[in-house]
């Protein structure tokens, strides 16, 4: 497996952040200016990278297609996908637009192909990597000619069955293109918790060798936290300026506050998982001698006597003869007085 792979100078793999994806998607519901918010407020939010969908109607669907079930929820089901679509579409000229305005937020720009068209419009746009939707994951003629380019595909997996994943993995390492992230995801929007099967990303990265991550469409984030905790390279969920638009998607996104508070528990769950090794902190070195405890007389000994078990207890603080000793303190002889409820000491033995 390839530890790391780089996208616009960023390392994403083992042993780095996790790359956190803001998905706008098709949020701006077509406007150029709410989708270059949608950079800003990205950027402000602490995502890494804001991605998008290239498509065009007349290519993605057929005029005849019905809604999916959730989309039927969310918007007009009088409306055909056609023409929900036709207006989510960002022009061609949009799009050196958006990728001027990550590069002044300093935040990476990727967007969504859907057919060879779409893939060459971005690659000539010289994009650094291509995002591939779940629906796309069966479409194996299409993930080799996108792979064929050599750039980093993350690649999501709703809906598929293991075999399925294996066959695309497969068609895109083919072409000698293994910079490649799986995400686990749930094709539905939003998805239920229990849905979520954040442990297939791990079966996935132990079956294919693979870097993984996860694609979040819950209403909260404690699927994010938990993929993060079991290795998630990189995180993605969408991203909206306002829930109550209308279109397909913004019910089941953050808010720019909502994505930023996702953000800061991604860190701090990486920085409570920590390195691994077993040793104590410099915080609970300092607390050490006051949590643990000493050897201490229950009684009065007298210098002479032979010290027994019945005249010692343990007590904080550690200021003396460890517990773990007792055993070579039991049976030798007090070398002074030792007064009650006082930590034995190396120097109160006559070795």
């Amino acid at each position: 497996m390839t530890q790391t792979i780089e996208i616009g100078g960023r390392e994403i793999g083992h042993g780095r952040p996790v790359y956190v994806i803001a998905e706008a998607g098709v949020n701006h519901n077509g406007d150029p200016e709410r989708a270059i918010e949608l950079v800003t407020r990205a950027s402000e939010s602490g995502a890494d990278c804001v991605k998008f969908q290239t498509f065009t109607a007349e290519n993605i669907v057929t005029r005849a297609a019905p809604k999916a079930a959730y989309q039927l929820k969310v918007t007009d089901p009088s409306e055909s996908q056609f023409d929900m679509l036709k207006k989510l579409e960002l022009q061609p000229g949009d799009y050196g637009r958006l990728i001027d305005a990550c590069r002044a937020h300093d935040i990476q720009f990727l967007s969504t192909p859907y057919n060879r068209a779409d893939t060459d419009f971005l690659n000539d746009l010289g994009v650094d990597g291509f995002k591939i939707a779940s629906g796309q994951l069966v479409e194996l003629p299409f993930l080799e000619y996108t792979a064929r380019l050599g750039k980093p595909m993350i690649v999501s997996t709703g809906m598929a069955t293991l075999g399925e994943v294996d066959a695309a993995l497969t068609t895109i390492r083919g072409t000698g293109n293994d910079r490649i992230v799986l995400l686990q995801c749930t094709t539905n929007y939003p998805s239920a918790i229990e849905d979520a099967n954040v442990r297939a990303m791990v079966s996935m990265r132990d079956c294919f060798n693979v870097l993984t991550g996860y694609s979040d469409h819950t209403q909260n984030n404690y699927s994010v936290y938990a993929a993060t905790a079991l290795g998630a390279c990189l995180i993605e969920k969408h991203f909206t300026l306002d829930t109550r638009l209308p279109g397909p998607d913004h019910s089941c996104s953050l808010i720019p506050a909502q994505f930023a508070d996702m953000v800061v528990g991604i860190r701090d769950v990486e920085r409570a998982l920590g390195s691994g090794v077993k040793r104590p902190t410099a915080a609970e070195l300092a607390n050490a001698s006051g949590m643990r405890r000493s050897i201490v007389a229950k009684q009065y000994i007298a210098a002479g006597s032979t010290i027994t078990g019945e005249m010692l207890d343990f007590k904080r603080p550690a200021s003396g003869i460890e517990p773990k000793m007792l055993g070579h303190v039991v049976g030798k002889t007090a070398r002074r007085d030792i007064q009650p409820d006082t930590p034995l000491t190396f120097g109160d033995i006559d070795w």
